[in-house]
């Protein structure tokens, strides 16, 4: 079994490349969305993304675990897991906009130390090596200097993402910023990586929303952890604050403690 996040990086730009031929084939087609538990849409390109990067994974490594946004999860105390969102940005797949991605996480020892995050409708890609420096399109990029909330630029999905309980903690980081804004989906993480915007808050997050992007943000210098801190991994808290300069993450994280 390999532990060369070289080669599992290859890998899984190789999971990458066999996920859009999926989801570019029922991109802006007549696709039924069922409801799932948390009303949240799901569609068939979802589920037959997530089953053929699962097969994919099980032969090369089936000692590895899965953790996967459709299909549940296995052997998740494994020294390896994978971490599936096949099509992060549902409504947006379904709706026909070009801005949802697929990611495609690694977790070793509970630690994110590999993700790609594919963007199949427009043709762009991160990648991120714990280690080493983040690419877009084979390219290193870096996240931009900026040490004060009031220039900030910031991203969220959605308000309806945060609960009653966070929204006004969210809403003090927002009004500090300089410019805030909504629904860039995962793309926002990237264009924070490549020095375009300097920070993403967001909140009721599961591990398949992102495990891939930490290696990205880290690699390309910036911050990514809990409102409070704290490592993101399988059990963390849903809540996400990636911040491109150190200095303001830690800013950042004291306007949302109150």
């Amino acid at each position: 079994m390999t532990t060369d996040l070289n080669a599992l990086a290859t890998f899984a730009e190789e999971l990458a490349d066999a996920a859009r031929t999926v989801s570019l084939k029922y991109f802006r087609t007549a696709v039924d969305a069922d409801a799932k538990a948390d009303a949240s849409p799901v569609t068939i390109a979802d589920r037959e993304t997530e089953t053929l990067l699962r097969d994919m994974i099980e032969a090369q490594f089936p000692d590895h675990g899965i953790f996967g946004e459709e299909h549940g999860s296995v052997r998740t105390d494994a020294e390896f897991v994978w971490v599936l969102d096949p099509i992060d940005g549902t409504k947006t797949f379904i709706t026909g906009r070009p801005m949802f991605g697929t990611l495609i996480g690694l977790l070793r020892d509970s630690r994110a130390v590999m993700g790609v995050m594919d963007m199949p409708a427009i043709n762009e890609r991160w990648v991120g090596i714990d280690g080493t420096t983040t690419l877009f399109n084979g390219q290193p990029v870096s996240t931009r200097p900026c040490q004060s909330i009031n220039t900030s630029w910031l991203y969220a999905t959605s308000p309806t993402m945060f609960t009653e309980d966070h929204f006004p903690a969210f809403d003090r980081l927002r009004d500090a910023s300089r410019y805030g804004n909504w629904g860039a989906e995962c793309m926002a993480y990237g264009l924070l990586a490549n020095g375009w915007v300097d920070i993403v808050c967001e909140d009721t997050m599961g591990p398949y929303d992102y495990v891939a992007l930490v290696p990205i943000v880290e690699g390309a210098g910036g911050v990514m952890t809990t409102w409070a801190g704290q490592p993101l991994n399988l059990d963390s808290d849903g809540t996400v604050l990636a911040v491109g300069d150190p200095t303001l993450h830690i800013k950042a994280m004291e306007i949302l403690a109150g």
